[in-house]
């Protein structure tokens, strides 16, 4: 069995992150998957939130929203809509796009597609500044991201 999972993450703008890691925790559809050495292979929808990663001594995390992720038993493969570093977040524009769809939800009369959305939105925004907020709490250097 393997001891070490290959990590890619990438968007169809760019590669986010290339590391070896012992555990992957992503987050799915329908809750979070839990990935060691040796899992079962597994096609799956990513859902909106925070991929964590062990890498040496360290956890990394990544804002993720929304993909596909392919686990196999010596890699995870991350297909996502978007991806971010902590560092590469601008918590300044994530706190105002939530404010701005957390108004649209207190509009009165609006549309289930406009609900649903905003929805999406907030949990996008609340994603953003929680994986930002770590980038103080991380040893920078602690994971090779390339």
């Amino acid at each position: 069995m393997a001891e070490i999972l290959h990590l890619e993450v990438v968007t169809p703008e760019r590669s986010v992150v290339h590391a070896d890691a012992s555990e992957v925790q992503l987050p799915g559809r329908d809750g979070y998957l839990g990935v060691l050495p040796g899992h079962a292979p597994l096609l799956t929808e990513a859902g909106i939130g925070e991929l964590s990663y062990k890498s040496g001594s360290g956890t990394e995390y990544i804002a993720l929203i929304g993909g596909f992720a392919e686990v196999l038993p010596d890699g995870v493969i991350v297909l996502a809509e978007s991806a971010e570093r902590p560092e590469e977040i601008n918590t300044e524009r994530a706190r105002t796009e939530k404010q701005a769809a957390e108004k649209i939800l207190a509009t009165p009369n609006i549309t289930l597609q406009q609900a649903d959305e905003a929805r999406v939105a907030v949990r996008r925004a609340e994603v953003r500044m929680q994986v930002a907020a770590r980038a103080s709490q991380s040893v920078p250097g602690s994971a090779a991201h390339h």
